[in-house]
């Protein structure tokens, strides 16, 4: 988990983004150690001489740009450094020159440094500022006497550095010396980097990278020079690199073969591709009246959002090192979305908050409720459950069934057609959770950290008086699809540090072949109220899951929607996956979308290549006023009149 943090200032920071940390418990092989680097580290990042071409050929237009080539390569500099190590200026006669876990850098002399050095130092002096004058020098001031004094090449970096004894077993070999150190050379304190304030978001992130590539670097840099080992004197100085925490000291062992590679779990054997087959026959949807006794009716919806704001600028602000330049308006146009919710609770506070809320507006007490079914992809906790968990805090003796299910973007579809199969069982409401947490497993993930959020939503499913007509008019639910659409969201993801990653082109596929076929099934079905016309007609208003806006408008008019029947609420609350579609629906309830009860298409796809669809009466009615959380530890509800009792249905159904 990578979670935000907020700082003096009361802004969201995440300080993945920035400090450069590897999680080395999940790397097993050098091969996969460097393709992170690559990806993180050297894609995007400038060398010397692309800088030298820039600022002697007139590209830069203004400084801030020049500022972050500066920025980028410093960081692939520092690609093995920061990631494996903590340097410390060691006297040579303290340094050991005989331990496993003591090394120093192997260096090669900076060609053309001089050049380079100075086509920056003229470049920056001539170009305008970008925006601020002020904090543009401050941040070249860092960058610049690390750039200028960095006095080695960055592309023959290895990236296991040689021991003390290595080194010395190497008469030409050069390293970082200095003549002396202060141990209170002055660095920046952690507080200092998460507390960086600039009125322009780029160039607050800026500065947190400068903050944190000054802090590689805790010596008097103008001093140092590159000496071989014999031209070292007891008093000198060296940089010494030490692994930067357990795992890092492994994976190098497992890297050198000191120790026996133990994989961090069993390798898979290399895939073999398998032809995708299509099912003997279609699975159709399910008409509810049809096919079953008991008929759900929706008693409530309510929803809890993540208590934090994380504007499009608050992204900005936290751009990492490793993303290309974009704006928040870019964010905005690529997304549709301005701002997602994060929260510091666990999800499930969250999905707990939501239930009681749920609870109070449909007048249940929790011993009337039969099952609790919760539907998530980023709980924290597997045992006990996260449904098991909230039973026990709701102080359920007892429960027919409580169950975590993991169906990602269609959560809600999933979780209504098992509410209401329970409802055949247990004869008494369900109660129905949706929650995610993103904002802790995003990580420097740009493309995951411009569309995820935070949030729970709670239904009391219940069943209806004999004889009558319940909500709930049609589910359905898919999985699987071809190998690169099933595998087109993965959490956690070895190959990204464990973050959830996205894999667009993927996503997109699986929408399409999921809205289309949904499209076709409702064209063929009839409206239970009037066979006349398709289910498909029948239908008032589309909430569909709150993915990427721009995507699903522009697949929706592919497959011949009527933009104007959609409803989002995407760009206030981000992807919330499980949980968007019933938040989304609460939401055009109290947007006036929904003014008097309304049949609602909610179509769902996602992660894992599921998908669903409801189609159900909403009525404004059931919606919850939204509980008050008093700093994550009390619940203020409003009260409800009570609905038919779980008492006068089991009469009624003969138990």
């Amino acid at each position: 988990m990578k979670p935000f943090v907020i700082n003096s200032h009361g802004r969201l920071v995440f300080p993945a983004n920035f400090l450069g940390e590897l999680d080395f418990s999940v790397l097993d092989t050098f091969e996969q150690f460097t393709a992170v680097i690559e990806r993180d580290f050297e894609a995007k990042a400038p060398t010397g001489t692309d800088i030298l071409t820039r600022a002697e050929g007139g590209t830069y237009a203004g400084r801030f740009p020049l500022l972050r080539d500066l920025g980028q390569n410093l960081f692939w500099v520092n690609r093995y450094s920061i990631t494996m190590f903590e340097k410390r200026p060691t006297r040579w006669r303290d340094v050991a020159k005989h331990r496993d876990d003591v090394f120093l850098p192997l260096l090669t002399p900076w060609e053309d440094a001089e050049r380079k050095v100075a086509a920056v130092e003229r470049a920056y002096r001539d170009l305008p500022a970008t925006w601020d004058a002020d904090t543009e020098d401050k941040v070249f001031g860092l960058l610049f006497d690390l750039f200028r004094n960095k006095l080695h090449h960055a592309t023959e970096l290895p990236a296991i550095k040689p021991t003390v004894a290595e080194f010395m077993a190497q008469p030409d070999a050069l390293t970082f010396v200095l003549p002396d150190h202060d141990p209170d050379y002055p660095v920046f304190r952690t507080e200092e980097i998460l507390d960086a304030d600039e009125a322009v978001p780029e160039l607050e992130a800026l500065m947190r990278w400068a903050m944190v590539l000054h802090n590689q670097y805790p010596w008097e840099r103008s001093r140092t020079e590159l000496r071989r080992p014999a031209d070292i004197g007891d008093d000198d100085f060296v940089v010494a690199f030490h692994p930067a925490n357990r795992d890092a000291m492994a994976f190098i062992d497992r890297v050198r073969g000191a120790r026996a590679a133990v994989p961090t779990a069993t390798a898979p054997a290399p895939r073999v591709p398998v032809e995708t087959v299509a099912p003997i026959t279609p699975y159709p949807p399910v008409r509810v009246r049809e096919a079953f006794e008991v008929q759900p009716v929706l008693e409530a919806l309510a929803v809890v959002r993540g208590e934090h704001i994380c504007s499009n600028v608050d992204v900005i602000r936290n751009a990492s090192f490793s993303w290309s330049p974009m704006s928040a308006t870019e964010i905005a146009t690529k997304t549709g979305i301005e701002q997602r919710r994060y929260t510091s609770r666990e999800p499930e506070q969250l999905a707990l908050a939501a239930a009681k809320a749920a609870l109070a507006k449909s007048g249940r007490s929790p011993s009337e409720i039969g099952a609790v079914l919760v539907s998530t992809c980023t709980s924290n906790r597997l045992v006990p459950s996260m449904a098991c968990w909230i039973s026990g805090e709701l102080g359920l003796q007892q429960t027919h069934a409580s169950v975590d299910m993991v169906a990602a973007c269609a959560g809600m579809p999933y979780g209504m057609a098992e509410a209401i199969r329970q409802l055949q069982e247990v004869r008494r409401p369900v109660l129905l959770i949706c929650v995610e947490k993103f904002s802790d497993k995003i990580g420097s993930t740009r493309t995951s950290r411009m569309i995820f959020g935070d949030g729970a939503a709670a239904m009391v499913v219940a069943p209806a008086a004999p004889g009558a007509t319940g909500d709930v008019e049609v589910v359905q639910t898919y999985a699987s699809g071809p190998h690169s659409e099933v595998n087109s969201i993965i959490w956690p993801n070895p190959e990204f540090d464990n973050d959830l990653t996205v894999y667009g082109p993927e996503v997109k596929s699986l929408v399409q072949r999921y809205l289309d076929q949904m499209l076709d099934e409702l064209g063929a079905q009839s409206d239970p109220d009037d066979p006349t016309r398709t289910l498909l007609e029948s239908i008032e208003l589309i909430v569909p899951h709150q993915a990427n806006k721009t995507m699903i408008l522009a697949l929706a008019e592919k497959a011949g929607l009527s933009l104007d029947q959609l409803y989002f609420n995407v760009e206030s609350m981000g992807n919330v996956s499980a949980a968007s579609i019933p938040i989304a629906v609460f939401d055009a309830v109290r947007d006036g979308a929904i003014t008097r009860p309304t049949r609602v298409f909610t179509p769902g796809f996602g992660a894992g290549a599921v998908g669903g669809y409801v189609v159900m009466r909403i009525d404004p009615a059931i919606v919850a006023d939204e509980p008050v959380l008093d700093g994550g530890a009390s619940l203020v509800l409003p009260t409800h009149a009570t609905r038919t009792t779980t008492d006068d249905v089991r009469v009624a159904f003969g138990e």
